[in-house]
């Protein structure tokens, strides 16, 4: 199946990196930047794209510590960048696309026989990026993060619906990296063979705009 667009997981989400460790904030420089920590500043209207960390998978587990549910090796998520002041502040995004590609998706539940799909609904989502690396995914007002899995069982598909009322995940300015671990979603709907949550953990890196590396200060 060709990649669909996904939550988001609601990740998925939008950019960036922490300080190194000890570091000061750049004078005058904006709290997203390209190049480098205090590099060239990140345009409002910029798009920033980041796929999994290589070698890594996202997952949605239905605990928080255990290993039951789907894994998918190929995911990205896109965001507009819209507004990015001098540091140390707060950047703020907005999270259009988020993907999976189900070809690259497998699960582990009993019962299942592969994954036919995985979609976010809702968007976009409003991401958030302070100085310090802490991200931040909201929904529209109202709203709610909803990722919608189809799955294939001997009677045919499923749908199963999970939700959440936000993410939070962290930047690192050492690979260019966003980490989400273990967000939590609760099903909305679906059978009994649906998980009655999925823990969300992805790692997505580098962001990137426009093929530069992406750098929170």
């Amino acid at each position: 199946m060709r990649t669909r667009t996904l939550l988001t997981l609601a990740a998925a989400v939008a950019a960036l990196a922490l300080p190194a460790a000890g570091s000061a904030y750049a004078d005058g420089a904006a709290v997203l930047t390209t190049g480098a920590a205090g590099g060239t500043p990140v345009a409002v209207g910029d798009v920033l794209t980041a796929p999994l960390a290589s070698g890594t998978s996202a997952t949605f587990y239905s605990s928080a510590t255990g290993t039951s549910g789907v894994s998918c090796t190929s995911s990205q998520f896109t965001a507009t960048v819209t507004d990015n002041p001098a540091a140390p502040g707060t950047a703020t995004e907005s999270l259009t696309g988020h993907s999976f590609d189900s070809g690259s998706c497998t699960s582990n539940v009993t019962g299942v026989l592969g994954v036919s799909g995985i979609t976010v609904d809702n968007l976009p989502y409003t991401t958030t990026v302070t100085s310090d690396g802490t991200l931040s995914v909201a929904p529209a007002a109202g709203s709610a993060i909803q990722s919608t899995v189809k799955l294939r069982t001997l009677l045919g598909t499923i749908t199963c619906v999970y939700r959440a009322s936000g993410l939070s995940g962290t930047a690192n300015n050492a690979d260019n990296s966003i980490t989400f671990t273990n967000q939590q979603f609760t099903k909305a709907s679906g059978p009994s063979l649906c998980f009655n949550n999925a823990y969300f953990t992805a790692k997505y890196a580098p962001v990137t705009d426009a093929g530069a590396n992406v750098f929170v200060n």
